[in-house]
Formats: structure tokens, sequence, C-alpha cells
């Protein structure tokens, strides 16, 4: 296999030589090409449907006659609803059997199980509308009946397992919205989508260009990139198609780029007085304590530690003592009129007498 290659290279490159010698103008028009090329590009073949105007991403509608004959089997799609949501199925399922029955699709309305059901019957004449009803009654509350044109899909993207944190959840998927519901009207406008955000799913329905860079901004946003970021890359690109002699040549060099900023904490403030900014080693400098010997300093340590235990024993004792020194008492005092009251009854005895 690598023979294979190397001998086609040169085969190659020969040809490219002889190229050069015989018409210089066309050797120069290729060089050209192979340089405005991207390196994913650069050694790309041309393909059969590379044909200039052809729309890769147009999704061609389905006529009632390109089926020569009904469906083999019944398919069937069911999904569950909420309670609240009940009244307001009741109101709208005669228009969406309306919708389905030009497809050729039952609908049913379960409301003591709380399901809807969609199936094909003898009638259905597009074997894919079956899945496109299945999303409907996925996306019943959000102007689901769109999802039966041809070229309309949906995509249901769950962004409430990307956070833990509620407060985090709850902001971040308001940056979606955005100010007054500017931002969502922004990416709309520009991945031409119908967006909807609701609990813990954002649903999109559009074409598949546009879904794509719906659920990459939306995922973006929950993992704290902003979605206006994106906006402006879409803005660029938008203007950029504009421009014929751009559309095979790569953007990379007009976009912008974008890069996360990691600014340093700050740390504690130095003590003041702590000499050198109470860097270890500069205080070990200046006490001296750094050119001791290891037996002398661990001589030093063992010193300050028993130092530091006396002391704690010596508090301890002296609150032990407290408990065994008697309170101080105040001394008796005399009873007031005590002599008096016994001169008071000599006298009244007297008078008596």
């Amino acid at each position: 296999m690598a023979r294979k290659n190397a001998a086609q290279k040169a085969a190659q490159k020969d040809k490219l030589d002889q190229l050069k010698d015989q018409d210089p103008e066309e050797f120069a028009r290729l060089e050209a090409e192979r340089a405005a090329k991207s390196k994913k590009q650069m050694h790309r073949k041309d393909k059969p449907w590379d044909v200039d105007g052809t729309d890769h991403w147009k999704v061609e509608p389905w006529a009632e006659g390109e089926m020569r004959g009904p469906l083999l089997e019944e398919s069937s799609f069911a999904t569950l609803f909420a309670k609240y949501r009940e009244t307001y199925l009741r109101e709208i399922w005669g228009h969406v059997t309306a919708a389905l029955e030009k497809h050729g699709i039952a609908a049913t309305l379960d409301l003591v199980e709380g399901s809807m059901t969609v199936k094909t019957t003898r009638k259905t004449h597009d074997p894919y509308i079956i899945l496109k009803a299945r999303d409907m009654i996925k996306l019943l509350a959000r102007s689901a009946v769109r999802i039966l044109e041809d070229g309309m899909d949906c995509d249901i993207i769950k962004i409430g397992n990307i956070i833990r944190n509620t407060e985090r959840f709850v902001k971040r998927r308001q940056r979606i919205l955005g100010p007054g519901g500017s931002t969502l009207k922004a990416i709309e406008l520009l991945t031409q989508c119908y967006v909807l955000v609701q609990g813990n799913t954002v649903a999109a329905m559009g074409g598949h260009k546009g879904l794509k860079e719906v659920r990459k901004i939306v995922i973006d946003c929950m993992k704290n990139i902003h979605p206006i970021y994106h906006i402006k890359e879409l803005m660029i690109k938008r203007e950029l198609a504009k421009d014929p002699k751009l559309a095979n040549e790569n953007w990379d060099r007009f976009l912008p780029k974008f890069r996360r900023r990691r600014e340093k904490k700050r740390g504690p403030p130095a003590a003041e007085g702590s000499g050198a900014n109470g860097i270890p080693i500069d205080l070990q400098l200046e006490s001296g304590e750094y050119f001791l010997k290891p037996r002398e300093k661990q001589q030093r340590e063992e010193e300050k530690r028993k130092a530091k235990q006396a002391e704690a024993t010596a508090a301890r004792q002296e609150e032990r003592t407290k408990a065994f020194i008697a309170p101080d008492e105040a001394p008796a005092r005399a009873a007031v009129g005590a002599v008096g009251d016994a001169k008071e009854k000599k006298k009244k005895r007297k008078r008596e007498e």
C-alpha cells in the first residue's frame, strides 16, 4: 500500500513538472487553488456530485404518487404527557388529527394513561412522515405542526444534567434568552431556526445546518461560554457567504479568536514589621537561625517546646489551686437599733408602773 501511494505521488509530481514546462499559466492556477485550500481539503479528490450550483443541504420534497403501494407493516410511536397538559391537548387535538390525516397518519389521545400515539395506515404515502409525527407529539406545545413540512427537522437538547448547581444552571439558562429575549431572537435569525427554552430542555426546529449551530451554542452556554461569541462568529460567516470570491476559501483568518483569560488570585497581604515580607528563610537569616547546625537547631526547638510546655503546666496548676482558695467574706454587721430598743422598753415599763 505504501509503495502504491509513493508511486502515485511520483506520477503526480512528474505530471506537474510536465505541465509547468508546457503550460505555465495552468500550472500557476493549480498552485493557487492548492494554496487556497485548507489542510483538510488538500488531498481531497473531486466527487461525482461536486457540481457547481448544487445545494447539498436541500431536502427534496416527497410527492404523493412516488410510492407505488401501501406500507407492508404498521409503525407506531407513543409518548407520555404531564397531567397539567391534559386540558390544552384536549382543546387542540382536533387540529392535530386534521393535520396528520392529510399525510395518512392516525393519532390517538389516551387521557386515562396520559399518552399520545401516532401510527401509519393504508393511506400513508410518505414512509418518513411517521418519524416526523413522532417528533410532533414530542413538540406539541411548541408549534409542532410545522415539523410535518419538508426540510423542517427538530432537535431536543437536554441541559438539565450538565450542571449540578441549581443557581448556576438558572443563570446560564437565562443567558440563552438574554435581556428581553434579545439573545434568543438573534440566534433564531442567524440560524433560521425556531428555538424555545423550557425547563430542562431546549427545543429547536429548522434545517440540519441551523440545528447543528443551535446545539453548539446551547451546550457551550451551559459550559460557561457566552452565546455572544457564537453570535459574532455567525454574523461574520453570514457576511462572508455573500461574497462569491470567498465561497471556496478558508474563513479561519476572518473569524475572531477568543481566548479565556485566567487572572491570578491575589494572596493575603503580608503582616507589617515581619521583615522581608514574612518569608521564612529571610526571617531565619535575620535572626541567625539559618546558619545553625542541624543539632543546634534541634536543641533550640526542644528548648522552645519545653518552655511552652512549662508555661502551659503553670497555667493549669494555677487554675487548679483557685478551687482551694477560700472566698472573701464580709464582716458581720451589728443589728441596727438593738441598744435603743432596750432603753425604750425600760421607759415603757416605768410608765406602766
